[in-house]
């Protein structure tokens, strides 16, 4: 298996660089779905109440794996997170008999479970493992690659990533991309962050879009489908540092992993 360094890039969308050719179709990109999905909701299984401030949809139709899994209490939940408190989805997820990691570096101890189902770690998850060889890096040992952490628990599969990660979630894409971890992930819901570039995207502003947009086609090549889109209307409408193009900084978007049956 050969070893990727980088995405394969689009063709731009207009014969010369254009941002707005490049805005206009990364957001009907990102708000138009690939697939229906009839069940996206926990209301069905018990023990979930209709609370979340957000929607982190999953899809629970029959045809995918994931509403067979919960139901044989076999699923996995990783939950990405930078100090957010609601973790309503997250409780939800292991009322119902998942087994839930939900990873922020801000929590007190290295490790904690809390309840049969629900464990909390002081882990970053980043798009590379940090060098032990430079000092820096070893106060920062906390900072670990999803490769990485699912070789070090023991885990073949995550039936659900979800991902609120300010603006890490481009990078972290990209390293899940590029060494085929994306692969072992049923279903993927991550927030998406559009008011600037993001940790470590560089280029001008044409450059940034066609690379988000080049990134969302490659999980569509590895068979993933966008089922639901949400534009969260509460964050400002910006989009690159621009009241631009009528989009909001953040959407929530969620996709299925079609081979997973």
């Amino acid at each position: 298996q050969t070893v990727r360094w980088h995405i394969e890039l689009q063709p731009w969308a207009s014969p010369t660089p254009s941002l707005n050719y490049e805005a206009s179709r990364f957001l009907k990109y990102i708000s138009t779905s690939q697939i229906s999905c009839e069940h996206m909701n926990l209301n069905s299984l018990k023990g979930y109440s209709e609370t979340t401030k957000k929607p982190w949809s999953i899809c629970l139709d029959e045809r995918f794996s994931l509403i067979h899994r919960i139901r044989n209490k076999q699923c996995r939940l990783y939950s990405l997170g930078l100090g957010n408190d609601d973790n309503q989805f997250e409780l939800s997820m292991a009322n119902s008999g998942c087994e839930v990691h939900r990873f922020d570096p801000s929590i007190k101890s290295a490790h904690i479970q809390e309840g049969r189902h629900l464990w909390y770690h002081r882990l970053s998850i980043d798009w590379r493992d940090p060098n032990p060889a430079i000092a820096a890096h070893k106060l920062h040992s906390n900072t670990k690659k999803l490769g990485t952490v699912l070789n070090e628990f023991g885990h073949q599969k995550i039936d659900v990533l979800k991902a609120d990660v300010e603006s890490a979630e481009w990078k972290i894409l990209e390293n899940l991309i590029l060494e085929d971890v994306v692969e072992q992930i049923g279903q993927l819901v991550i927030e998406v962050h559009i008011h600037w570039p993001g940790f470590e995207v560089s280029g001008n502003d044409s450059t940034v879009v066609r690379y988000w947009y080049s990134l969302l086609r490659e999980l569509e090549l590895r068979d993933f489908r966008l089922f639901h889109t949400y534009k969260d209307l509460s964050k400002p409408q910006m989009f690159l540092k621009k009241e631009a193009f009528n989009a909001s900084s953040c959407y929530t978007l969620s996709w299925v992993n079609t081979r997973w049956k």
